[in-house]
């Protein structure tokens, strides 16, 4: 439950520093006395966003903290998972916003996310204010109702594993028909630009070979006159310079026996002798070798062309990525081939998901037709008491054509105030006073249900007054007991009187300008505050007697 409140520099209050009590406690105060603002705060500890406007005058920013006592509400699941220090006892969430707009928030003085701000703070507040009983005219708030009091979170939990796979199986589906339907309209051009590329039958690495061959085949005549007339130097039938090496040695050698550097300068021209005969022979060789062929020269380039047509055609610059292409083509076409096997596939896993999916909705339902029943029952003894002595209320559970992500069920809240009128959707029949007391009722059995630390009513006293605002008091009164906090924000004196702690909300202007303060009451400030609700502003000694009355009967 909340302990303490504390907020610095927010709207028109300067410092607030309140505690709270567990049960029930009561808010008043005069309109625009700051109430709402107050509640504005709680809104930023609980995930709301934040606004630069909201901070104070000249200040630099603006602070809201908050102390609960959650010793008796299980949470340490919660902070464990989210890696957040928690003593099993008390926890303290702070939100900081700058004048420059920019937000910190925090929880046991651990920066987090404001997403994980609101998870936690839809857990520890719920804030029931006037514009949520539009939320009677929300299909998804009437289903969530149903379930809260059902008690199927773990059915539910199960169906949206279940309703999850379902989706991804039909996408799957959905994704696979698609790209069929898609490769079967480019089956024919897929056909052609593969029969195209098998007919090259092209190989790795080819064009670099083919490319060297026709740059010998272009200059075949060149190379092979310039290997001619180096091996007519060489050798020829005037001797060439090989057959003069050779008589050169023999000449040096036949001296060599008398004189020494002869016999050394032989052997070395020797050496140049029999490289340079092997040179000679091998150019012979190439000579004989080379040889210009059209035939060939002419291959050669229509294979070129072809490859470099292919390659401008799919705008690659090898062999080596036309050959993938070509793989690729293969498999597309391969895939259409094998398309209806496999959608057939994927139909068989979407309807699998679907009967398991369908069984599962089938558990939901049952426990929300269980649940209506009590949600009826349970409607109809608290609303007689609260002065709609003839209501009907009825849950219509009626089945969805296709699953949604809460199931197959559509619920719709029937009502009707008078015997003889036939029951219609809630929102359409009800009046604003009719609808406070519905709500109220609703939260009181949602309250049973759930084991929320704080609930805070603004203003759901909305249109009712008299006996009947004193009976809804009760059932707040109700609501606050066993470890519960409820909070009631009000105008009516019957309501006020029923609280066990009484707050007021006052402004009060001064040279600086005007602030926003809470007090707690004491017996004596209670009894003229409720007083002044009673008679207004002039206090007369009969509202007084009548507000000792009031809070004597609590």
């Amino acid at each position: 439950m909340l302990k303490s409140l504390f907020i610095k520099n927010y709207a028109l209050i300067d410092t607030l520093d309140i505690r709270f009590e567990k049960g029930f406690s009561v808010i008043t105060g005069e309109t625009g006395a700051g109430k709402s603002i107050i509640l504005g705060a709680i809104g930023l500890l609980l995930g709301q966003r934040a606004d630069s406007k909201t901070v104070k005058g000249d200040a630099g920013k603006c602070i809201i903290e908050a102390r609960f006592d959650l010793s008796a509400y299980a949470m340490d699941a919660f902070f464990e998972q989210n890696d957040l220090e928690f003593d099993g006892c008390e926890c303290i969430i702070r939100r900081e916003v700058t004048a420059a707009g920019k937000s910190r928030a925090f929880v046991n003085d651990t920066p987090i996310q404001v997403s994980l701000l609101k998870e936690l703070g839809e857990m520890l507040i719920d804030i029931h204010s006037q514009h949520q009983n539009l939320l009677l005219n929300k299909e998804d708030f009437q289903l969530n109702v149903i379930d809260i009091l059902a008690g199927d979170k773990p059915e539910r939990d199960t169906y949206s594993k279940l309703y999850s796979k379902y989706r991804q199986a039909a996408k799957a589906l959905e994704e696979a028909e698609t790209q069929v339907l898609k490769a079967k309209e480019d089956e024919d051009y897929l056909v052609f630009q593969l029969e195209q590329l098998e007919k090259a039958s092209l190989k790795p690495g080819e064009q670099n070979e083919l490319e060297q061959e026709a740059d010998l085949l272009t200059h075949a005549e060149e190379i092979k006159q310039a290997l001619y007339q180096a091996d007519n130097l060489l050798e020829n039938e005037q001797g060439g310079v090989v057959n003069a090496l050779k008589e050169c040695s023999t000449l040096l050698s036949r001296t060599g026996k008398v004189h020494a550097q002869s016999g050394e300068l032989a052997s070395r021209i020797e050496s140049c002798y029999i490289e340079l005969k092997d040179i000679a022979n091998s150019i012979s060789s190439e000579v004989e070798r080379i040889d210009f062929d059209p035939e060939r020269q002419a291959f050669v380039e229509e294979r070129l062309n072809t490859i470099y047509s292919l390659q401008q055609k799919h705008h690659v610059n090898s062999c080596d990525e036309l050959i993938a292409i070509e793989e690729d083509f293969r498999m597309k076409l391969s895939a259409i081939t094998n398309g209806d096997e496999r959608i057939a596939s994927l139909k068989r896993k979407v309807d699998e998901a679907y009967k398991a999916l369908t069984a599962q909705a089938a558990i939901l339902t049952a426990r929300r037709t269980e649940a209506a029943k009590k949600v009826e029952a349970g409607m109809q003894q608290r609303l007689i008491p609260l002065g709609i002595p003839n209501v009907q209320f009825k849950v219509e559970l009626s089945k969805r054509e296709q699953p949604d992500d809460s199931g197959m069920d559509r619920v719709c809240f029937l009502f009707s105030a008078n015997r003889n009128m036939p029951l219609q959707p809630i929102t359409q029949v009800a009046s604003g006073g009719e609808i406070a007391r519905v709500m109220l009722s609703l939260k009181a059995m949602i309250t049973g249900a759930v084991k929320l630390p704080t609930i805070i009513f603004d203003e759901i006293d909305t249109g009712v007054s008299g006996s009947i605002a004193e009976k809804m008091a009760l059932i707040m009164q109700e609501m606050g007991a066993h470890d519960r906090q409820v909070i009631s924000i009000t105008h009516l004196p019957q309501i006020a009187a029923r609280g066990k702690v009484h707050y007021k909300v006052y402004k009060e202007d001064n040279e600086d300008g005007t602030t926003s303060h809470i007090v707690r009451l004491s017996e004596d400030q209670r009894i003229e505050e409720i007083a002044h609700m009673l008679s207004g502003t002039n206090l007369t000694e009969a509202a007084i007697n009548n507000a000792k009355a009031l809070l004597s009967s609590q």
